[in-house]
């Protein structure tokens, strides 16, 4: 009786990894980061990489690269267990907080190539107007690029300021957890 049990609580943890998988995948994540994060996130104590290979049945270089995606994602990272010598990986036990690191470290990304795009562009239409010999119809479009770049920068400085609400935990003073 006690194996039927347990059968039955490790289908039910493996149904909860899988969901775990499907959410990462809505927000851009790969289910693999999805399943490793549930795997972690289930076994309610850090792991190594061996024993997230073996949980996985992926190779432990690939089980790495996973793992480095999601200390870069931060939502996971390496911790220091007494009398451990292998790396040990945890995850974070609170759905909120993982959805704001998710929410985050994408937004921050997409926020910065798009600031570095729009200074090229500027300087790029800058240089344009300065050095080129042109009409006063080229000269009315560059300008309204030049108008449309600035609200392109308002829109990234609007979102990077929505980041920040997110990381702050200001956002559940709005939209508090239950």
């Amino acid at each position: 009786m006690e194996e039927e049990t347990f059968i039955k609580i490790k289908h039910i943890e493996d149904q909860f990894i899988e969901k775990i998988a499907e959410n990462m995948h809505s927000y851009g994540i790969s289910s693999t980061v999805g399943r490793v994060l549930g795997i972690i996130y289930m076994n309610r104590k850090p792991m190594t990489l061996d024993e997230l290979s073996e949980a996985t049945g992926m190779s432990k270089t690939r089980m790495s690269q996973v793992v480095r995606e999601m200390v870069d994602l931060n939502i996971a990272e390496k911790v220091f267990e007494k009398g451990v010598r292998k790396d040990l990986y945890n995850v974070e036990q609170d759905y909120y907080q993982t959805f704001i690191s998710l929410f985050t470290s994408n937004w921050r990304k997409a926020i910065n190539k798009n600031k570095v795009f729009e200074k090229k562009l500027s300087a790029e239409l800058g240089r344009i107007l300065d050095h080129d010999e042109i009409n006063e119809e080229t000269e009315q479009n560059l300008n309204e690029l030049l108008k449309e770049t600035k609200v392109w920068l308002d829109y990234y400085d609007w979102l990077s300021r929505l980041v920040e609400f997110f990381d702050s935990g200001e956002v559940f003073k709005h939209v508090p957890k239950p």
